[in-house]
């Protein structure tokens, strides 16, 4: 059945709503476990280092810190609410090709957002954190290692991010191909530029330090590889 414009619009507010009422909701509940998300995102480095001390540097490093992690968990939440309902509205509308090419895609990218998002947590961070420490540790100076709580669930935050972004590569390279941009053997042909890409992109979004940077390129590689065998040959 056919909508005016006018019932499209209001479909349009109606769900909006819906997300920003989802949100609001996610955000309250996002600010009473923040304490929780805090020490979950501090454990990798407690993990390695006992007796560890982080320090808030100002007065109101507490409120702003419940305020981003409260934040956090509501972005976590209603992204794919959000996503879901972008779905719902579009869909209608969409031919049986278009709704093939994106529909995996809203169903997908979350997913790899947090499985790179994990990989970061529980295979990166251990590394990077030890290789931090013992860099800190190898000075003559009677140095104290204070880490600022801020600092670090920035820097643990973005990490996070950055992973979660790179595991959307075999997304990407998907749809180009089904929509008749990137062939599977341009991508193949292409290989060796697309690898040295990876490795720069890897040292230029991870800290200055070797471990960091392949623990990014080579997952991001290996999604590469992996996207290839979803490509068509024909496009």
């Amino acid at each position: 059945m056919k909508m005016t414009l006018m019932q499209h619009f209001a479909e349009l507010r109606r769900r909006i709503l819906w997300t920003a009422l989802v949100f609001v909701f996610s955000f309250g509940l996002g600010w009473i476990i923040a304490p929780y998300t805090e020490s979950f995102l501090i454990k990798p480095l407690i993990n390695i280092w006992n007796d560890a001390t982080l320090i808030y540097t100002r007065l109101s490093d507490g409120l702003m810190i419940r305020f981003s992690l409260a934040t956090l968990v509501a972005l976590i939440i209603t992204i794919p609410v959000l996503m879901w309902h972008i779905w719902a509205y579009v869909a209608p509308g969409l031919h049986k090709n278009e709704k093939q090419l994106l529909l995996p895609i809203f169903l997908l990218s979350p997913i790899l957002f947090l499985c790179g998002a994990a990989f970061a947590f529980y295979v990166l961070f251990p590394f990077v954190f030890k290789f931090f420490l013992e860099i800190s540790q190898t000075t003559n100076l009677p140095t104290v290692l204070l880490p600022a709580v801020k600092g670090y669930l920035g820097f643990a935050i973005d990490l996070l991010k950055v992973f979660g972004l790179a595991f959307q590569l075999p997304l990407v390279l998907s749809a180009l191909n089904r929509i008749g941009v990137l062939s599977k053997q341009t991508a193949t042909k292409c290989r060796k530029y697309v690898i040295i890409c990876i490795f720069i992109a890897a040292a230029v979004l991870t800290p200055p330090d070797i471990v960091s940077q392949i623990l990014l390129a080579v997952p991001m590689w290996l999604l590469f590889e992996i996207s290839l065998l979803f490509m068509n040959k024909d496009s």
